[in-house]
């Protein structure tokens, strides 16, 4: 997604123009756009004309308009989005209030203006905009000498770090040197993957060879972390997935990510972070029930107290048409960040999203057992 302009004021008004460039900037739209909110963007209508002797012809004229969206349509499979609402801006070719359906299409500009722009649809823009935030995949691309550490987006590949080392070859009775100068070369890729790997954002990490490369250099990046108490590394170890390269090249990461099999582990691995919250909360609603909660009532009752530890939230609650609803949410995210919880949005697109969704959407793993939630909630007056 490309940023033109953002002209957002103190009290959150204004408005924002993007370009998508990919399909998922697509998904990203889908995500950011409301009912209520207005939306300006080229379009194609269709004008009937009357000469003077009475004769009406009809042609396509492109023409700008600015509608009220009432209606937002989202074909997941195509990424197509379809808006529909009124003109409330004057145009020659369409009436003020009349109907009108928006195409968004990738590389036309489109600007969205809303009442209030919330953190969590600014935080959105900032993902989708920024090419270090939405480059959730790095890769790892090595060959004895060669090494290429890149990050990743659906439309980009960008290569922060290139190492080259000459490993002299094996000899026979006389291995030395050659096994000297690998372990130099694993410990400055590991150096790089540190420095330029944020695992905070990125959720996997490729590493891919030709031959047993790869395993050797895991193999010894995950020793080091041991010895050396690199905690980040430890901490991140399920992220990391091994693949065959055809060599260490950058050129290799094209036939590496073009790998349905690799696809397939790809969007799980991204999603480990909610899965492995959600199997968190689902163990924990087995053991200790008073320390796991769902429904946006026990959760806000426990936010309330300051117990929540992680928050798990659909990002279908941010979509709702219904403002105050939508302000309830996101005024629940910024208290438990502000209070020290961590935050898990989940994506209805993945199998984790939707399990959540059949749990209202909302649940929280707690600090501390609340077990007379209930009972505060049942005598509670004041509770809609």
């Amino acid at each position: 997604m490309k940023l033109v302009s953002k002209e957002v004021e103190k009290d959150g008004s204004g408005q924002v123009t993007l370009i998508p460039v990919e399909a998922e900037d697509m998904w990203h739209a889908y995500n950011l756009i409301g009912v209520g909110d207005s939306l300006r963007s080229t379009t194609v209508r269709k004008v009937t004309t009357e000469s003077a002797t009475g004769s009406s012809s009809s042609s396509r004229v492109r023409t700008t308009l600015t509608i009220s969206i009432e209606d937002i349509d989202f074909d997941t499979q195509g990424c197509m989005l379809r808006v529909k609402g009124r003109n409330i801006q004057e145009n020659q070719y369409v009436k003020m209030g009349a109907y009108h359906t928006l195409d968004l299409e990738l590389n036309r500009k489109f600007t969205l203006a809303k009442e209030c722009w919330d953190i969590i649809a600014l935080e959105r823009i900032e993902m989708a905009c920024d090419v270090a935030q939405s480059a959730d995949v790095a890769a790892v691309i090595l060959q004895e000498g060669l090494a290429h550490v890149c990050l990743v987006t659906s439309s980009m590949t960008v290569i922060r770090a290139k190492l080259e080392q000459n490993i002299p070859r094996k000899r026979k009775g006389f291995c030395q040197q050659h096994d000297k100068a690998l372990l130099k070369f694993y410990d400055s890729v590991l150096q790089a993957v540190q420095r330029h790997i944020n695992f905070e954002i990125v959720k996997c990490v490729i590493v891919a060879s030709p031959g047993f490369v790869k395993d050797q250099f895991c193999e010894y990046l995950f020793q080091q972390a041991v010895k050396l108490d690199l905690k980040i590394l430890l901490e991140n170890r399920h992220k990391f997935i091994q693949v065959h390269s055809s060599s260490g090249h950058k050129h290799a990461l094209k036939e590496v990510l073009s790998d349905p099999d690799l696809s397939t582990r790809l969007a799980d691995t991204k999603a480990a972070g909610e899965v492995k919250a959600l199997e968190q909360f689902y163990t924990m609603l087995n053991t200790e029930q008073d320390r796991a909660l769902y429904g946006v009532k026990h959760v806000e009752k426990a936010n309330e107290a300051s117990a929540i530890e992680t928050l798990l939230i659909s990002d279908t609650l941010f979509r709702s048409s219904d403002i105050t609803q939508r302000k309830r949410y996101v005024g629940l995210v910024e208290e438990v960040r502000d209070g020290g919880g961590e935050v898990r949005i989940f994506s209805s697109q993945h199998v984790s999203g939707e399990q959540l969704d059949l749990l209202s959407g909302v649940a929280a793993i707690l600090r501390f057992p609340m077990p007379d939630i209930e009972d505060e909630i049942g005598s509670s007056s004041d509770e809609d």
